[in-house]
């Protein structure tokens, strides 16, 4: 595998992090929304990822990478709740909440913040090697 094809994996890896922060954060900030219908109810969401590999084989190279499909809401059952006082409790007296786990999510937050930094280890890792060996032609 050429050392070139390390950047296009670590940025492929640096991307797919982001989106994943991205999203974890819009769960976290509207963990405690609430609503008067299941329809206007914020819904969990989660991006989902594959593995580059068979393009990477098209292109008869021996590197992979990371390719975000796209994101997809949760299908968990939403937190209702009986609060008939509240402004927004619909005819029967409940409230819907999103179906976001405060602790999952920073725990996602924690695992794509980590392998982000990996990512960017290894794209420097790979940077100093480069540089390295520029420097032993000139000696």
């Amino acid at each position: 595998m050429s050392i070139s094809k390390v950047f296009d994996i670590s940025g492929s890896g640096m991307t797919a992090q982001s989106v994943r922060m991205n999203t974890t954060a819009s769960n976290i900030a509207n963990a405690n929304s609430v609503s008067s219908s299941i329809d206007e109810t914020y819904r969990g969401r989660h991006p989902v990822f594959a593995a580059e590999l068979s393009e990477a084989r098209r292109q008869q190279g021996d590197s992979a990478g990371v390719k975000v499909l796209g994101i997809v809401e949760s299908d968990a059952p939403l937190n209702v709740e009986y609060a008939p006082n509240h402004p927004l409790a619909d005819e029967n007296g409940y409230i819907y909440k999103p179906n976001v786990n405060i602790m999952e999510e920073m725990a996602n937050m924690i695992s794509a913040s980590r392998s982000y930094e990996t990512n960017v280890q290894t794209a420097d890792a790979a940077k100093q090697m480069i540089m390295r060996t520029l420097r032993m032609g000139q000696s």
